[in-house]
């Protein structure tokens, strides 16, 4: 590993920076300026987002602690004060949380939409509530007499289950408990009941539907009171794979997904109005303890369901900024022609995500392709990007797919997917021993004449057609023969990994890890702290998702130190003490939170005038750097380099969205100077700006 001079040795606390991130995310729900349904959809992602922190980063720390120091990684010294600071933080924010969540409330009355309660029904609502429930919710429901059960039940991940407490009215003693899972899998969370006043929309829960029939669902019993409150319980998500050298690689992961299922307890929420015996009978038969992170809260929990908050009741629609076509391939023939012609970059969300489908369909059919090499990593659940491939094998290509059966929560569906790809012929690589597979990239190979041609993409972000409308990413579609010779040298060694990276060590124009990109980073940050200290300008740019390997930092510790220009974009977690008096020249740092989510990576290293731009896969953390596959690629074209630069100079700008990272992580908003400038809607108009002339252009042609 890479040692470097030790300058600032401080750093923020990954686990602390990333609960600084999800904040952003609920300053977004308590923004007012920010539509109704979107802030309720901010709501959803918070909620979605620390369950994720529960079940890996937590989870992680409570490992460190139960296998003592040998288990420690990266810089958690010390686990238990990182699990106490979470509690404390997390307690705060879910009581913000609970703070914006009664604002939307009283937000939504006025716009004349109601969340009803089992106990606020009117008598045509209650007839609905009781059909519905025989009809679309009674097979579903199979409760659980927990205290006849020796062993207590396996409770399902993101699961919300009611807790219910049966009693009759003489008799306080006879009481009895039993677990209802609210089944959403199965049953939208939200029904819209009869109203009799027009504009007026109601909506009930599903778990309130439960309630209402709960003397239904027990009659048997014969019990005259209920009351029944929301719990959750959080599970550690890590799996161990399984070294039984009898399993099949795919046997180990779906053992692994298996054990996950029935992982320890990390978190257990729970309505604050529940019965007390209760609670307690609960927790004590999970085997948690008062150690553990028990969070009281509200009526509702799984707010992560709120993402799918029914749009239909809103009078205002939201204005969805639609997605283009790139000036240059805007009404033409064949995606391929353009790309052998120069390279392009595509901007997601901004720019069409077709040209993707279009190049890989269009190799499909082509006779002159011979072979289609790409990676996957997270896939939509309807494929297009699939669907092209299968039709490129039965058109006779020969293709390859390498499927990262790994990537986190999509488990099941890569081993689904690697099942339908090898039924039609396609040749699945699931990855490499030891390493996730993460760089994003192509290659096309086409035979005309007696020449071979390579052209494919570099790519920031998923081969996802879904998550590219919602994430910003950078996708080279290129023939340049430098890159696409190292694209191939990164598939030769991705088929054949026993190699031990010689084929990546070979990369002359893409940067790679785990063989050396981490050297490369460390050798540009010096060069510009070389360049510093002799008097001239030197400057480094960069767009993350996440800043958090030490050794990357105290190199921007070093260079801030030396009077190098840093400039930074980081979306989530952010270790570096961005405010220092001896930093010779400020280190300017943002976050910004908004509509879509900030997924891309580029850095630029000023190089004397020369300047090096890059787009990536990898964010500079450790598992990155030296755990997974990854590729950068320098961009070669002047036109596509200023137009990423330009792109970064409007987020430089933003004073709506952008939040300052700074020592304290207070989250502080840029304060406006001037015009307001919301970068993602500038840059929204700065693409299509340059897609007008060119529009106009094609027309005049015709």
């Amino acid at each position: 590993m890479q040692t470097v001079k030790k300058t600032i040795r401080k750093t923020i606390e990954r686990d602390i920076s990333w609960l600084s991130f999800n904040a952003r995310v609920l300053q977004e729900a308590a923004d007012t300026n920010v539509p109704l349904k979107e802030r309720i959809k901010f709501l959803g992602i918070f909620s979605n987002n620390l369950d994720e922190f529960f079940r890996v980063r937590v989870a992680a720390l409570k490992r460190m602690i139960s296998f003592g120091k040998k288990a420690r990684m990266h810089l958690e010294e010390s686990p238990q004060k990182i699990l106490d600071s979470i509690q404390h933080i997390v307690l705060e924010q879910q009581s913000e949380f609970n703070r914006i969540w009664q604002n939307i409330l009283m937000e939504l009355r006025k716009e004349k939409i109601f969340l009803v309660t089992e106990k606020t029904l009117n008598r045509e609502q209650q007839k609905f509530v009781v059909n519905f429930f025989e009809q679309q919710v009674r097979p579903y429901v199979i409760p659980l007499m927990i205290e006849s059960i020796e062993q207590f039940p396996y409770l399902r991940e993101k699961s919300i289950y009611l807790a219910v407490v049966m009693s009759r009215k003489n008799s306080a003693y006879k009481r009895k408990y039993a677990l209802i899972e609210v089944p959403t899998r199965a049953v939208s969370r939200f029904n819209i009941l009869p109203s009799s006043k027009a504009g007026e929309h109601n909506i009930i829960l599903l778990e309130d539907i439960i309630r209402y029939n709960l003397p239904r669902i027990f009659s048997f019993f014969e019990y005259e009171t209920f009351s029944a409150h929301i719990i959750k319980v959080t599970k550690d998500a890590e799996f161990d794979i399984d070294y039984d050298e009898s399993l099949s690689y795919i046997d180990k992961i779906e053992k692994g997904i298996k054990n996950r299922r029935k992982g320890k307890p990390v978190r257990f929420v729970y309505d604050k109005e529940i019965d007390p015996a209760l609670l307690e009978y609960l927790i004590r038969r999970t085997g948690l303890t008062k150690k553990d992170h028990i969070i009281p809260g509200g009526r509702i929990h799984n707010f992560r369901h709120f993402m799918e908050f029914p749009e239909s009741v809103f009078k205002e629609k939201p204005n969805k900024r639609k997605p283009f076509a790139h000036p240059e391939l805007n009404d033409i023939l064949r995606v391929t022609d353009k790309i052998l012609e120069k390279d392009i970059m595509l901007h997601f969300p901004y720019h069409s995500f077709n040209p993707i489908i279009d190049l890989l369909r269009e190799a499909a059919i082509d006779p002159e392709v011979t072979t289609i090499k790409i990676t996957a990593y997270r896939l939509a659940r309807h494929s297009k990007v699939i669907n092209a491939i299968i039709n490129a094998v039965r058109n006779g290509k020969d293709v390859t797919v390498v499927l990262e059966l790994r990537a986190r929560f999509d488990e099941e569906n890569n081993i689904e997917w690697k099942k339908i790809l090898e039924e039609e012929g396609v040749k699945v690589l699931v990855g490499v021993p030891n390493f996730k597979v993460h760089a994003k990239i192509c290659l096309i190979r086409k035979r005309i004449k007696n020449r071979t041609i390579h052209y494919g993409f570099v790519s920031t972000g998923n081969l996802n057609e879904k998550t590219a409308e919602i994430y910003v990413d950078h996708c080279l579609l290129t023939a340049n023969r430098n890159i696409m010779a190292d694209v191939n040298r990164v598939f030769n060694y991705l088929e054949k990994p026993k190699t031990g990276g010689k084929f990546l060590r070979l990369c002359h124009t893409l940067i790679v890890s785990p063989v050396y990109m981490r050297r490369e980073l460390i050798k540009m940050i010096n060069d510009e702290i070389r360049w510093a200290k002799a008097g001239k300008k030197a400057s480094i740019l960069l767009k993350l998702n996440s800043l958090s390997d030490d050794i990357l930092v105290q190199k921007l510790y070093e260079a801030a130190l030396a009077g190098v220009e840093i400039k930074m974009i980081i979306r989530g977690i952010f270790c570096m003490y961005s405010e220092n008096k001896k930093f010779i020249k400020p280190v300017y740092a943002v976050s910004i939170v908004d509509e879509y989510l900030e997924h891309s990576r580029v850095m630029v290293f000023h190089n004397k005038g020369n300047e090096k731009v890059f787009i990536s896969s990898s964010d500079w953390m450790v598992r990155n750097l030296d755990h997974r596959v990854e590729v950068a690629v320098a961009i070669t074209d002047q036109h596509i380099a200023q137009e990423l630069k330009g792109i970064l100079d409007i987020q430089l700008h933003d004073n709506v969205k952008a939040r300052k990272l700074d020592n304290e992580l207070k989250n502080e908003y840029i304060q406006a100077k001037g015009r307001k400038i919301r970068s993602q809607v500038e840059i929204y108009q700065y693409l299509l700006q340059k897609t007008i002339p060119v529009a106009k252009k094609q027309l005049t042609k015709k």
